[in-house]
């Protein structure tokens, strides 16, 4: 017996237009400080209470400010680095920032990049970003170079720290972490994460990187680099950054580029998989890109074009990916006609998708974006460069109380699961009459796996044509609507 597979508006929170709400309530823009700040980068991470923190560089003097929410405005901006201290910052790389409840950590590079006596450093605050500490020196690498600095916590909230590491002539570029048992008062020597593409891969030498953390798990994403082959990767430690075992491909488009692209990824952990957005340029034009990769094992993944369909979309670049327990957002910047877009996707429950809606949150000459969630709020920055400012803009959202059903917690189990190839099956507890199955990704895109055959109670199908990812399962009959989860290898 052959089952329709369709696409079901009630499993999964999908839209048809494009430009429709996300279901945020939105405030109006404002600014995080005036132009003469500078506006280069802008990072945000929010603190315990969920108030957004920012920070930025300035390229005139190459210093670097943070700023936070007070509950009705931004403090005045204070200058992090020490003075005599440069840090290198432009409009598509710079400083990071991340945090642990009221522990904030920021890491920058030196400037000029080149010499190997220009280091990177973190600065750390234990009171919510009221004051920082003097930095603390993170790359010992002798006569090698460095570049990129990217920043997490752990566990406990101690900070792990990625960055890109050459040799002396600025060859051999690949991608390292170096972790902090005592919140960021020491770093362990960098051990590498990145090279698993094949033999002679190097990494995309300008294009910054993302680190991430959950548990004892921790995720270097990176662009490759194997003969101009420049897809995106992920490193993968289950020792806490101790050291990289695995890597897996996020991106699969094939992109064939002789240059660097200057753009890179950025990623989360939430339970047993590695969500990621990307720009790629396989298709002829710059394209963000979303994926989610199993962890449980690590196995490579299919990814997914955001918002191809725009209509008069020129270019999308710099994506940029957070999360609150289940909620996710993603922000980029796109161009449609000749008007540049900071644009965002928004699910309050990654595990029953990413919704095809998105808000426009500003207009305007933008250059990149970032983005952080709370438990209520979505935050979301930019540089600005009509004003010159680092602009700002928050959005409630209803939570989704996902305690009733956390990501593992479906009605339908599946055999074998994870699958590599061949026929999964499973069984309810009652004789299906008149099943609906329904097959799809975390983006929502419909796949028609063969031989679905359903016999009393089971119901088996073949998933040699499905990509590898991770999939949600429906089935409807007379008596109920069922769901499950399938990663397939």
């Amino acid at each position: 017996m052959k089952l329709r597979i369709i696409l079901s508006l009630a499993v999964v929170i999908f839209c048809s237009a494009a430009n429709a709400q996300t279901g945020i309530t939105w405030s109006p823009p404002q600014p995080v400080s005036s132009s003469g700040f500078g506006n280069n980068h802008p990072r945000i991470t929010i603190d315990r209470a969920g108030n957004p923190m920012v920070v930025w560089g300035k390229s005139s003097n190459h210093s670097v400010n943070f700023s936070k929410w007070n509950g009705s405005s931004f403090t005045s901006p204070i200058q992090i680095n020490p003075s005599g201290t440069e840090v290198a910052t432009d409009t598509w790389m710079g400083l990071q920032i991340a945090s642990f409840g009221d522990t904030v950590y920021v890491v920058y590079k030196e400037y000029p990049e080149a010499p190997d006596s220009a280091h990177i450093y973190c600065v750390r605050s234990y009171n919510g970003g009221t004051s920082f500490s003097a930095p603390v020196r993170v790359s010992y690498i002798a006569d090698s170079i460095c570049r990129f600095p990217t920043v997490t916590t752990n566990m406990i909230g101690c900070p792990v720290v990625g960055f890109m590491k050459f040799d002396a002539n600025f060859g051999n570029a690949r991608w390292v972490v170096s972790t902090s048992s005592d919140f960021g008062l020491s770093f362990s020597p960098d051990v590498l994460a990145s090279g698993w593409s094949g033999p002679g891969a190097l990494v995309c030498d300008c294009c910054p990187g993302t680190v991430t953390a959950s548990d004892n798990t921790v995720a270097m994403i990176y662009r490759d680099n194997l003969n101009n082959l420049r897809d995106s990767w992920a490193g993968i430690s289950t020792d806490s950054g101790q050291s990289f075992n695995e890597g897996i491909n996020i991106d699969q488009n094939n992109w064939i580029i002789n240059s660097c692209p200057s753009s890179g990824p950025d990623g989360v952990i939430i339970g047993d998989s590695l969500y990621s957005v990307f720009m790629n340029g396989a298709g002829g034009t710059a394209a963000v890109y979303f994926s989610a990769a199993p962890l449980n094992p690590p196995s490579n993944t299919t990814s997914w074009q955001l918002n191809g369909n725009t209509p008069g979309l020129v270019n999308q670049n710099y994506p940029r990916i957070d999360h609150f327990n289940n909620a996710v957002a993603v922000v980029w910047k796109q161009v449609v006609g000749s008007a540049d877009q900071c644009v965002l996707r928004f699910s309050p429950d990654i595990t029953i998708g990413l919704p095809v809606s998105y808000d426009t949150v500003k207009l305007g000459n933008i250059t990149n974006v970032d983005v952080a969630v709370s438990g209520s709020n979505v935050y979301v920055v930019w540089q600005d460069n009509n004003t010159g400012n680092v602009n700002f803009r928050s959005g409630t959202y209803t939570a989704i109380n996902t305690s009733l059903q956390p990501i593992d917690a479906f009605s339908i189990s599946l055999t074998p699961n994870p699958v590599n190839n061949g026929m999964v099956s499973f069984s309810l507890n009652h004789e299906l009459i008149h099943p609906v199955v329904e097959l799809f990704d975390v983006t929502g895109k419909q796949h028609l796996p063969d031989e679905v055959i359903v016999k009393g109670n089971k119901i088996t199908f073949n998933t040699d044509n499905v990509p590898t990812g991770i999939y949600f399962i429906s089935v409807k009959d007379e008596q109920g609507n069922y769901t499950g989860k399938l990663i397939r290898l």
